[in-house]
């Protein structure tokens, strides 16, 4: 087996290395991590054949740019609509390439989305951390973000051209409702604030980031618990701060909470979430 070899020319901010998450340390204070989009990883590994748990590289609206300085790979790309550009041409999302010693590979950020994900047909040798490369964002504790010079190592590498081209991308866009359990503190609000809560429109704010989703719209008002016991929380958990204002969190959220959670984010669709970007309209149901 060959190793190939990049280089990191670019890379915006929160682009990192991530695989499935290293669950089961919540206990310990230990947040799970892990992709923010986890069908979209997993259908990257797919395409490649490789392992679900592998590590990859999870691109943020910033971008990444490599060149690759020696053998060759291939990789996959999937995610939000991202442009991506490889030998002269431009390719979208969802999407199988050979990248060859000498090419440089740009991925940036496209109509829609605000995630993307680059496995490589190989094992990315980076930090494990507690049994896991996936990054936490706080810390940095695991594989870690990518900067500007950043040499990145692929061992057992395998270039199978019969699965280069077009992935097929699963019917989930950014679009629709998004489902979600009612409570467990929905007795906390005032009476009203459940129903404006799912019929009034909220817009994702700027305060958004791989722990949580600020969002903006009907201020959802609480019956004078402006915090409850600590207690430990989920991935798609709503909590509602003192200003009325929801948070939705996600892959690195802190472990336990205080405030008040109206609702949470069924687990199928905070994949979809985590696609949303600032300014965009989003529906709960």
């Amino acid at each position: 087996m060959a190793e190939a070899v990049f280089s990191v020319s670019f890379a915006g901010p929160l682009v990192t290395f991530q695989d499935a998450g290293r669950p089961g340390n919540m206990r310990c204070g230990v947040p799970a991590s892990g992709p923010m989009d986890r069908l979209a990883l997993e259908a990257a590994h797919a395409a490649l054949g490789n392992a679900a748990d592998q590590s990859a590289i999870e691109i943020s609206l910033g971008g990444l740019v490599l060149q690759c300085t020696d053998s060759a790979v291939i990789v996959s790309i999937t995610g939000g609509d991202f442009v991506i550009q490889h030998g002269g041409q431009k390719f979208t999302s969802w999407t199988v390439l050979t990248v060859r010693k000498g090419e440089r590979l740009s991925i940036s950020a496209g109509k829609a989305g605000s995630w993307a994900y680059l496995p490589f047909a190989g094992r990315v040798d980076t930090v494990a951390w507690l049994g896991s490369q996936a990054t936490h964002s706080t810390s940095g504790f695991g594989g870690g973000a990518l900067q500007t010079g950043t040499r990145i190592k692929i061992t057992e590498t395998s270039t199978h051209e019969d699965r280069t081209g077009e992935i097929v991308q699963p019917d989930f866009a950014s679009q629709g409702s998004i489902r979600v359990v009612t409570g467990p503190q929905d007795q906390h609000f005032l009476r009203g604030s459940v129903e404006r809560f799912l019929t009034g429109p909220y817009n994702v704010t700027d305060a958004y980031d791989r722990m949580g989703m600020r969002l903006n719209g009907p201020r959802l008002e609480l019956d004078g618990a402006l915090s409850i016991a600590s207690e430990p929380i989920v991935r798609g958990s709503i909590q509602v701060s003192g200003d009325g204002i929801p948070t939705v969190l996600l892959a690195d959220h802190q472990t336990t909470g205080g405030y008040p959670k109206i609702a949470t984010v069924i687990s199928c669709n905070t994949d979809r979430l985590a696609q949303f970007r600032a300014g965009q309209a989003v529906r709960f149901t």
